[in-house]
């Protein structure tokens, strides 16, 4: 009964605090835990820096908790501290440098309860300077120095450069304060140095400022190369030229590395050695008489050059053709020619000329001139000009024969041409080389003439004729040699020629006034012009035609069978053919009534007047007869009264 309330108890605390812990013995919760920075979050560099760690944890009890903390830089579990006193846990870090900077954060795990604070920023400013030493302060060239630069007192991993004359010779990465670089001087005179360096704290860096500069003079190696040349003036194509590459002073050469000579012209290596090197070759002005002598020993290179100027014996050829322009299978002579040459050593006799391909269907009527036909296509020839052993080449002369123009081709532009409306006739050759003059001729009279430039363009010309037979004095004549007096000529223009056709008739048989009912109408419409026609029939009213043919003959008719009143209306036709359409003049057909209808009407009006008449007189009788009969009447009743009254009176 005592444990039961107990029970409860430790329940609802674990219940209510998430970090509790219960057991038999005792409960506990981690209410809290903060990191600090001492003496402050951002501090210079060589300051005494507290991280402080404060947990505040709740617990039942007086046995103390087992408790162990980590701190943590950024990811890096850096301590870590097992305890069972609840003070704060103290991380030291004296003497602060820039490679301490970054976030910190402190855990606490008790009984496998873990708990951890925000992260704090601790900033160290400033780096110590960094020194420069070299091993050596004056050197030769080629000579190797040593260089080492120190960051004092820096910690981490730490990016080295090394400066000379502001230029970056070289970078290192290393976990280290000092570094070492292998510096080797090529140019002569006094050269700065100094180094710098970089704590890198990811993703940021720091960088020193720069260390003390220290100069190195580098003086030049006595050893130097020569280069001669002979003969040294007065030098003309074709001399054979001594050239010798070699060393002055080789006996003061205070390095150990390997010694070579190169011998260059422009780019092409002409010979190589160790102390001397010869080469013989035959002066040319063509080429570039640059000569270089190369010293190589270790890393440095010494160089040394002369330019021979190289007088022509002769210039290079040229090539020309004669005429310029040139048709096929025609005549031509092509000439060689230099036009300068070295009189103080040769001749102008002395310089021989010969085409390649050598005297292909030309031959050389005198020196320097080849004759002969021109190809069918075209070709290539070079002058090659040689003299005391030199050969030299002229520019490619390529020889395009020109194409006689075919007889030309006369057509018309769109097939056909319409009579008194103007239509295009297009002349054309099949082969020829351009430009071509394209004449139209009218019965051999020229018209017009047009030039055809390129393959693209067409030779067209505008014209109109006015009677059918006209289309056939028409023809082209084309030319595009001017040495040709009969230029060739095309056939007649052979064309269909589309006469418009007129305004046609309409014609209605029978005759307008014969037209009844039950009869057969025709409506022929006529005209003149090209066929094939095309004739319509129209009602007015109507949207479509009543009738539609194409003939090949310039009339045709229209047949109505049986006529009704129906069929009555305004007529007109329309005939169309390739060149226009034209319509007739509209006629109003009226049916009539049938003969048959009318005499029946008649019949019937003559029986319907008969008994008309008869009733009238059968009429007039009965009237006739009535009065007759009053009239008697009327004597009878007299008599009788006359009677009463002499009775009377009696």
């Amino acid at each position: 009964m005592v444990l039961l309330p107990l029970l409860t108890s430790m329940l609802l605390s674990s219940y209510f605090h998430p970090g509790s812990v219960v057991d038999a013995q005792r409960s506990f919760t981690i209410r809290n835990i903060t990191l600090s920075v001492e003496p402050s979050a951002e501090v210079p560099r060589g300051t005494n820096v507290t991280i402080r760690c404060t947990a505040v944890v709740s617990s039942s009890g007086q046995e103390p908790l087992n408790r162990k903390y980590s701190i943590y830089q950024g990811s890096n579990n850096i301590y870590t501290k097992n305890t069972i006193t609840s003070e704060d846990l103290l991380y030291l870090l004296p003497d602060a440098r820039v490679s301490n900077t970054g976030k910190y954060k402190c855990a606490i795990n008790i009984e496998g309860k873990n708990m951890q604070s925000d992260a704090t920023k601790l900033t160290v400013t400033g780096l110590s300077k960094p020194t420069l030493h070299l091993n050596k302060g004056v050197v030769s060239e080629g000579e190797d120095v040593t260089a080492r630069c120190t960051a004092p007192g820096e910690t981490g991993f730490i990016f080295f450069i090394l400066d000379v004359d502001s230029k970056i010779i070289e970078e290192k990465l290393v976990n280290s304060t000092e570094v070492e670089f292998k510096l080797r001087f090529s140019s002569v005179g006094y050269h700065k140095v100094h180094c710098t360096y970089s704590v890198l704290m990811m993703p940021d860096s720091f960088k020193s400022e720069e260390s003390n500069t220290i100069t190195v003079s580098v003086k030049e190696m006595s050893i130097t190369p020569v280069l001669e040349i002979y003969p040294q003036s007065r030098i003309y194509e074709g001399d054979v030229l001594s050239i010798t590459c070699t060393i002055r002073n080789m006996a003061f050469n205070p390095s150990t590395a390997p010694i070579y000579l190169y011998l260059s012209q422009g780019t092409r290596l002409l010979s190589s050695g160790d102390t001397k090197v010869n080469y013989s070759t035959v002066a040319l002005a063509e080429d570039p008489m640059d000569f270089e002598c190369r010293l190589e020993i270790g890393t440095v290179a010494k160089v040394t050059t002369k330019m021979v100027p190289v007088t022509e014996l002769f210039s290079t050829p040229t090539i020309t053709m004669s005429p310029t322009v040139v048709f096929q299978r025609e005549d031509m002579s092509l000439t060689c020619n230099s036009e300068k040459v070295a009189s103080e050593r040769i001749n102008r006799e002395n310089v021989t000329y010969s085409l390649e391909p050598p005297n292909f269907l030309l031959t050389s009527t005198k020196p320097g001139v080849f004759s002969g036909k021109t190809m069918m296509y075209e070709f290539n020839y070079t002058c090659v000009a040689q003299a005391k052993g030199i050969t030299k080449y002229s520019a490619t002369l390529s020889v395009k024969p020109k194409v006689l123009v075919s007889i030309p081709k006369i057509s018309v532009v769109q097939g056909r041409a319409v009579l008194g409306e103007p239509f295009e006739i297009l002349c054309h050759s099949d082969i020829g080389s351009y430009p071509i003059n394209y004449t139209l001729l009218w019965d051999y009279e020229p018209l017009n003439t047009t030039t055809v430039w390129l393959p693209k363009e067409q030779a067209r010309f505008k014209v109109t004729i006015r009677r059918p037979e006209e289309i056939n004095k028409f023809m082209c004549e084309a030319k595009n040699n001017l040495k040709i007096t009969q230029d060739p000529l095309s056939k007649r223009l052979n064309a269909t020629v589309i006469v418009p056709l007129t305004e046609p008739t309409l014609t209605i048989l029978p005759e307008l006034a014969e037209v009844s009912e039950g009869d057969q109408l025709y409506l022929i419409c006529g005209t003149k012009g090209s066929p094939p026609v095309t004739f319509k029939f129209y009602r007015v009213g109507d949207e479509q035609p009543k009738f539609t043919t194409t003939s090949n003959i310039n009339h045709t008719h229209y047949r109505v069978n049986e006529l009704t009143k129906g069929h009555g209306g305004t007529y007109y036709c329309e005939a169309i053919n390739q060149a226009n359409n034209v319509f007739s003049e509209r006629v109003t057909v009226e049916v009539q009534m049938a003969l048959w209808k009318k005499a029946l009407i008649g019949g019937i009006c003559l029986v319907v007047l008969s008994l008309l008449v008869l009733g009238c007189v059968l009429y007039f009788k009965s009237k006739r007869g009535k009065k007759e009969a009053d009239a008697e009447l009327s004597d009878k009743s007299g008599k009788n009264s006359s009677e009463r009254v002499e009775r009377a009176t009696a």
